[in-house]
């Protein structure tokens, strides 16, 4: 006899969201995708009724691209390396629930609109400007030490792992996020992106900024990639000091009064 277990859905639109169970038989090695997949191709839930299909968003399969966020038995993760059967052996249950993530407008099922940390990404000038620099030949040497932390820092998916698990993220909170404070740490540890450090650091002193971090360090405990975010907050957040004492020196030496 197939064993099986039960795939529950937090589903619907924006203040119609209603909870429905799928029965499918349990394949080894299969995955969240792959179940929303056998949904997908056929959309009987458990009551034996006829549904629409599941809307959710996915890419790479491969947890690189960051599409497939969503919430799995209440944890932030990738839903493509989601294996079911350890999931169902950590709980001692035949069921695991999906719900889309709560800090992000919701469209529809499981898929929700990220569009804002890339917006965060442009506010923190995540990228590096080539201006002509490379028609100057070679850069710097970057010491090995360096390399593995910008690799590490390069690996951010931009999936939302760590703005969903971060109190401070929220409706009535303009917080940058973790992923965009480490990408500043990322852009600024660059040669080349070094150039614009100062003007990265002046928008992480303001509202939504470093200071707006409460420390909770939800976000690196869920981040799939095993990025140091905490580390990237404590060291933007030291640069931004020292960036604030220049700032206000400076302006001294402008305006002698």
């Amino acid at each position: 006899m197939t064993q099986t277990f039960t795939l529950r859905i937090f589903r619907g639109k924006p203040n119609n969201q209603y909870f429905e169970e799928f029965e499918l038989p349990l394949i080894p090695s299969s995955n969240v995708i792959s179940s929303l997949m056998e949904i997908q191709k056929n959309p009987i839930n458990k009551k034996g009724e006829k549904v629409t299909p599941v809307a959710w968003e996915q890419g790479c399969l491969e947890e690189v691209c960051g599409s497939c966020s969503m919430l799995i038995n209440g944890k932030p993760r990738q839903a493509c390396t989601a294996i079911i059967e350890p999931i169902l052996n950590k709980t001692s249950s035949n069921v695991v629930t999906l719900a889309p993530f709560t800090k992000f407008p919701l469209i529809k099922d499981l898929l929700v609109d990220r569009s804002i940390m890339f917006k965060n990404l442009q506010k923190a000038k995540a990228w590096v400007d080539s201006d002509g620099s490379f028609m100057k030949g070679f850069g710097p040497k970057i010491t090995q030490k360096k390399q593995e932390l910008i690799y590490s820092l390069s690996t951010c998916m931009t999936c939302g792992c760590c703005s969903e698990a971060c109190p401070q993220t929220n409706k009535k909170s303009k917080f940058i996020g973790p992923a965009a404070v480490s990408q500043v740490r990322l852009f600024n540890t660059n040669p080349t992106g070094k150039m614009q450090k100062d003007q990265r650091l002046r928008i992480l002193m303001e509202e939504g900024g470093i200071n707006d971090c409460g420390n909770a360090q939800n976000c690196v405990r869920v981040c799939p990639k095993d990025i140091p975010l905490t580390e990237s907050i404590a060291a933007v957040g030291r640069d931004v000091s020292i960036q604030a004492i220049k700032d206000v020196f400076s302006s001294d030496e402008r305006d002698p009064e």
